[in-house]
């Protein structure tokens, strides 16, 4: 068999396998907080997640055509097929070290560092679409941002129309508004995160020659919204644990409004095609919705390490890139 097709069939498999543990990695962030609070019961809540995180898989390609255009250019990559294979090989090492420790990394600063760490290692820093890379740089960081004001508005609004009720009659409404802010979540969390792996694809087909043009075959779409439908049905409960009770104490008031909150910032960065870090977003809009109540509430502590691991993901997986990039060329 020809060397370019054995690259390019395990470019597809290792694509499908990142976006499989993405599925697993990242479905805590989209229900955590119901579960959390009991509003569903894990395996409903898991299962339901991956069913719109598959909707919404297959509903948006802007996302996925921004990776395969916006970090390298792929009618320029240089030894493409080899660069996208070891990206691949450092995103998913890297999402398997910190589920295994419940440290809520994030898939998106993985991959696409490693995409740049790779093509860095390839071709030089000149490599890289600046451009575009700098705009998804800011999305990346502004986000989480976004997320922490919209927490804290859309929980001070919350604390305002609801001031009057009891708390009993106030946490059974909301818990029935939490299956529908959930399934929200997760339809928003398909959007944006498994476009990451259908760009993938289609970048290194264009790398290969086998594509011409930036547009999203119907059979990648289907096949990455399905590998991360599977994933999120396993779940991922070691992050859950994490994002769902040591950043603060959550009730069923304090999960609505952060799911609500981080949906709207996933679904406008997906809207206007821009991936952001679902992880970081959901992790920033419980913290925001922690100090609308009281700041001493929210564990900052551990806050404190989820923000060191946004710091340091795409520099340590950039290096590991390279590092994977260097020993493949010595086969490939």
């Amino acid at each position: 068999m020809d060397l370019l097709v054995i690259l390019t069939i395990l470019i597809v498999i290792f694509a499908l396998a990142f976006d499989f543990i993405n599925g697993f990695h990242d479905t805590a962030n989209a229900i955590a907080t119901s579960v959390s609070t009991r509003a569903l019961p894990p395996r409903t809540a898991v299962m339901m997640a991956a069913v719109m995180n598959f909707i919404g898989a297959i509903t948006f390609t802007g996302v996925a055509k921004a990776i395969t255009k916006d970090i390298v250019d792929p009618f320029a990559l240089s030894n493409g097929a080899v660069v996208i294979l070891a990206a691949l090989i450092a995103a998913i090492a890297w999402n398997l070290i910190t589920w295994y420790f419940g440290i809520p990394s994030s898939s998106s600063h993985a991959i696409i560092g490693a995409i740049a760490g790779a093509a860095i290692a390839a071709a030089g820093f000149n490599s890289l679409n600046y451009s575009g890379f700098v705009k998804i740089l800011q999305a990346l960081i502004f986000s989480p941002l976004i997320a922490l004001s919209m927490g804290f508005l859309v929980m001070s609004l919350f604390k305002l129309l609801l001031k009057r009720a009891t708390l009993t009659a106030t946490n059974r409404r909301i818990r029935r508004l939490q299956v529908g802010t959930a399934a929200l979540q997760a339809f928003t969390h398909g959007t944006n995160d498994a476009q990451k792996t259908m760009g993938i694809i289609t970048l290194a087909l264009i790398a290969v020659g086998w594509q011409t043009t930036d547009d999203i075959q119907m059979w990648v779409r289907v096949s990455a919204a399905t590998a991360m439908g599977l994933g999120t049905s396993i779940g991922g409960y070691r992050i859950i644990k994490t994002v769902g009770g040591k950043i603060m104490k959550i009730r069923p008031v304090n999960g609505a409004a952060a799911d609500l909150a981080s949906a709207s910032v996933i679904f406008g960065a997906t809207l206007i095609h821009l991936p952001v870090s679902t992880t970081h977003v959901i992790s920033s809009a419980i913290m925001g919705v922690g100090s609308a109540q009281r700041v001493k509430g929210v564990k900052w502590g551990v806050a404190r390490k989820i923000v060191l691991t946004w710091i340091i993901t795409m520099p340590s997986v950039g290096l590991l890139a390279a590092l994977c990039y260097l020993i493949l060329n010595l086969f490939f």
